[in-house]
């Protein structure tokens, strides 16, 4: 039953019926602490020991000892307060709704002594039990819960106290599409570990907690130590996991619902996660963790024509400061999820598993099919099992790493600025703080470096000087003006077999250069050669001698023949002609309309010269047959004179009037050509008329003949039967032979053979380089090509300037790539130029044109710590990898998953393609921050210890 308030000295206390926590029993002594202000006090429980009443008062279940407003006043706040909008990640407080009306009656009636004082905040009616304190399912605001913010809540409970034993109901603000709302139910998380799944751990999270507190949550629950890596997985509807990589977000947008599995997994000692491998691989992982081995000592496996990849990963994975960051854990902060340049922290986290396995000392080789995956899937370039370009690979990889962990979240526009007349060191430092106002990670730290670049107008004389930062320098190597191609030359003798020549020839110059070189060998004259491309049994191309030598690949199949001379036509000279001929033969039991599917190409095709008032097709055929008479058995006299046979071609397969090839010459090679049948050449000359017509040449006697003639198209694929006379087009004639005929009369392997000229044996040495003039040739005056001009401010147009790059300042870690690719539109080549680079004291100080200070002449000095190497050619090749450990000073040399010490006088080899130099400066700040325990490695990579050594080269 109600009862009034019994007013002691202006203090209200109630009977135990109305609240037990305050209700006195028996006589009382107002202990010294409480002050009675006004003659009001806040109710509170007044304990009969003044000690413990001082220690309950920060409680939430007991108001404060301070001046109570009057009733007025309470509403009046509490009301403003739960007016104010609501921000996301506040805290507000459930109130039963109950109380709170019970509340409002209370202070609307203006009478403190009133028997509709509300008491303690009461809450149990919004509790599925006393134990737990969950909330019960389906509360709605307005009916059974009001919600107050924090300061509110503060208030009510100074002013009148917490039920005891009831925990405050908070909540979080948080933000969804378009609107923001007190989560009034918190998302309940089932945890549970990798390695016991059926165990469960219950924790609950406001929407607005990140996944790091899930994980800091589920690391504490399972007792996890600090040194451990873990991370986390979520378990979706259909059994399914996936990743949850960007612990910085909230449980909201993780999209966590309250009953979903989130699994924690913890790496293993050899730097794998137990989800990658495979349940028939356990027993195998077990042994590889009983391995101990040298830290970074080990391959990687080959997947397919991926040792491109394996080079550059194992030349990254020895640059020690990069690797330190990936396994002291330091990338895990600096991970960029929101980077639209970046590719979600994929790349990183790829990377850091191949380093932490690579770094454990547990495997001698690993398999990196997931990061191999992971290129693929951003770089396109990349998917498959093709042979790539390691330098390739590494700038793609920098430049993923840089973007997955750049510390610029927001990158914010920058303009270029150029010098326009400022001092240099002005400009520079203006340019590295843009950059770095867009730009920076530990790749930026690590290997970034910046150099001047120069531009001239060479019209008005304008300078244009920019900063631009770099990654890797391409240094070019001095190149030979001269060009090694390898000829056969045919001669219009017979008896003589093709010749195979190595010529030396201008790289820039003509196929008339060719034939000089050929004519110090054979002592032709270079006016009668022809120069022909044959590809597939057939003239891909004919060449003219003003054309370039750059159309011609290493790989072509060039062929010079020896023709008539050319001399001018003269009144009383006679013009010869050049025939392309070609080999077919009549491919037998097929059975088809048209000859095109019937014949084949087969042997080297020839360049004939015929003289034109010779031409004729006996008188052809007999040259033919004295040109092939070195692999072609004339018949008998008794296989020649068959009366009864039929002639094998019609008149309709006259020989028509060529086209002009070549200017003819006042010999007559055409009687000696047809040797022994010389009868016949005379019997069918063609009429003295300087424009013969197939209605003027001879019939031709019935005779058997071992081929037979015909005109044909430039691939020798079709007969060509009609011929207009008007025109120069080319002719071609085809030989073509009959199965029977060629097998007894050609003699194949004659046909086929060959002889090297003595020059086939030299070899054009070149001498080695120094890696200093590949940078001096870097840092030379150039101009631009024409595809790629420059646009002049001044001019107002786009000019060939000549430009200029120098180097200003020079990263911790110095990537060099030697660029021994040449690629143009008609050629590509290697340059197997060796390359003397040192082991230590690479000095950069006269490179550098940024004023020097003397007394830091480290600053400039590098040692080379890794080697990326190329062996093979264009077409195929293989990459390995020369790497100093961090750790040891030693030398290895990384063949794949082999790896194996090296001395260093071997290191140095023409296969060199990206050299990695670090500056001698953080050698020494990487050796004091190391451990003592561990044994001290020089500032450049020594030798390792005598053991069993591999040669290399």
């Amino acid at each position: 039953m109600a009862v009034a308030p019994w007013l002691y000295g202006g203090l209200c206390f109630r009977f135990r019926d109305q609240n037990p926590e305050v209700a006195v029993e028996g006589p009382f002594l107002l202990p010294a602490a409480v002050a009675v202000r006004g003659g009001q006090m806040a109710m509170a429980a007044v304990a009969a020991n003044p000690a413990d009443t001082a220690a309950t008062a920060v409680d939430h279940r007991k108001p404060r000892r301070e001046k109570v407003p009057g009733l007025e006043s309470q509403r009046r706040q509490i009301e403003n307060g739960r007016r104010r909008p609501l921000r996301v990640g506040e805290s507000w407080f459930l109130v039963g709704h109950h109380w709170y009306k019970q509340w409002e009656v209370y202070v609307q009636g203006g009478n403190q002594d009133s028997s509709t004082f509300p008491g303690c905040i009461n809450n149990a009616e919004l509790f599925e039990d006393q134990v737990n304190w969950r909330l019960k399912k389906g509360l709605v605001e307005g009916e059974d819960y009001v919600l107050l913010p924090a300061a509110a809540w503060h208030y009510l409970v100074n002013w009148y106290g917490l039920e005891h034993g009831q925990p405050p109901i908070e909540r979080k603000v948080v933000e969804l599409p378009s609107t923001h709302k007190v989560e009034v139910y918190s998302v309940e998380l089932l945890l549970v570990r990798h390695s016991d799944m059926d165990t469960p751990h219950t924790a609950q999270f406001s929407q607005t907690d990140s996944v790091d507190l899930v994980l800091h949550t589920a690391r504490e629950q399972f007792l996890v130590s600090p040194q451990e890596e873990t991370r986390l997985w979520i378990k979706n509807a259909e059994g399914s996991f996936e990743r949850l990589c960007n612990t910085r977000v909230t449980v909201l947008d993780a999209a966590l619902k309250t009953g979903q599995v989130v699994v924690m997994e913890t790496r293993n000692k050899d730097g794998t996660w137990p989800s990658a491998q495979p349940h028939d691989t356990r027993s195998t992982l077990e042994e590889e963790e009983d391995f101990q081995g040298q830290p970074g000592i080990c391959g990687l496996t080959n997947l397919g024509n991926t040792c491109f990849m394996n080079s550059a990963l194992q030349c990254l994975s020895n640059v020690p400061q990069l690797t330190e960051y990936f396994l002291k854990n330091r990338y895990l902060e600096e991970l960029n999820f929101c980077n639209p340049l970046g590719m979600k922290g994929e790349i990183a986290q790829a990377y850091a598993d191949l380093v932490k396995q690579a770094w454990s000392g547990h495997h001698r080789s690993i398999v990196p099919q997931v990061f191999k995956t992971k290129v693929g899937h951003f770089a396109s370039q990349f998917l498959g099992y093709q042979q790539h370009d390691s330098q390739e690979l590494l700038s793609f990889l920098l430049d993923g790493l840089h973007e997955d962990l750049n510390r610029i979240k927001k990158k914010e526009y920058v303009e270029l600025c150029d010098a326009a007349g400022r001092p240099d060191q002005e400009v520079a430092q203006e340019a590295w703080q843009n950059h770095k106002r867009r730009n920076d990670s530990v790749i930026v730290d690590t290997f970034h470096g910046l150099f001047k670049s120069t531009l001239v107008c060479p019209d008005c004389g304008n300078v244009s000087v920019t900063f631009d930062p770099f990654c890797y320098l391409s240094v070019p190597l001095p190149v030979s003006h001269k060009r090694v191609m390898e000829v056969f030359f045919v001669s219009m003798d017979p008896r003589r077999k093709p010749e195979q020549h190595r010529l030396v020839v201008p790289k820039k110059g003509k196929i008339s250069d060719l034939c000089v070189a050929l004519a110090k060998h054979t002592g032709i004259s270079p006016e009668r050669m022809m120069v022909a491309d044959v590809f597939s049994h057939r003239f891909y191309k004919i060449y003219q001698l003003e054309e370039s030598l750059s159309s011609i690949l290493d790989r072509d199949d060039i062929f010079i023949y020896e023709v008539s001379g050319r001399a001018a036509i003269g009144e009383n000279s006679r013009e010869d002609v050049v025939l392309p001929i070609y080999l077919r033969e009549r491919t037998p039991a097929r059975d088809y309309n048209s000859s095109y599917y019937g014949l084949m190409l087969f042997g080297h095709p020839l360049l004939v010269s015929v003289p034109r008032d010779r031409l004729s097709w006996d008188a052809l055929y007999h040259i033919l047959l004295y040109r092939l008479s070195r692999y072609v058995t004339r018949p008998s006299s008794d296989d020649e004179d068959d009366g009864d046979e039929k002639a094998d071609l019609e008149d309709k397969d006259r020989l028509p009037k060529p086209g002009r090839v070549t200017e003819g010459s006042s010999q007559d090679p055409g009687l000696e050509q047809a040797g022994p049948s010389s009868r016949v050449v005379s019997r069918s000359r063609a009429p003295v008329d300087n424009s013969p017509g197939p209605s003027h040449w001879p019939q031709r006697a019935r005779r058997k003949h071992l081929f037979t003639l015909h005109t044909v198209n430039s691939n020798g694929t079709s007969d060509r039967s009609t011929f207009n006379e008007d025109t120069h087009a080319q002719p071609y004639i085809a030989i073509d032979w009959e199965p029977e005929m060629k097998k007894r009369y050609y003699d194949e392997v004659e046909a086929e053979g060959y002889v090297k000229h003595d020059c086939v044996g030299y070899v054009l040495k070149k001498a080695p380089v120094q890696l200093q003039e590949c940078i001096e040739l870097f840092t030379t005056v150039e101009t631009l090509e024409k595809e790629n001009p420059w646009y002049c401010p001044t001019c107002k147009q786009h000019q060939l300037a000549t430009k200029k790059l120098d180097l200003w300042m020079l990263p911790e870690t110095l990537i060099i790539h030697l660029k021994r690719f040449s690629y143009t539109k008609f050629s590509r080549e290697k340059l197997d130029t060796l390359v003397e680079f040192p082991i230590r004291d690479l000095d950069f100080s006269e490179f550098v044109i940024k004023p020097q200070n003397d007394s830091a002449r480290e600053l400039y000095k590098y040692d080379l710590i890794a080697v990326s190497n190329h062996y093979g050619g264009l077409r195929d090749g293989h990459y390995t990898t020369f790497a100093c450990n961090k750790d040891s000073g030693q030398w290895h040399y990384f063949d794949d998953s082999s790896v194996s010490p090296v001395t260093e006088n071997q290191i140095e080899s023409k296969a060199a393609y990206v050299l990695f130099y670090q500056r001698q400066d953080v050698a020494r700040r990487l050796q004091t921050q190391a451990s003592s325990s561990k044994p001290p490695a020089s500032s450049a990579c020594g030798a390792p210890p005598k053991s069993e050594f591999v040669d290399v080269n």
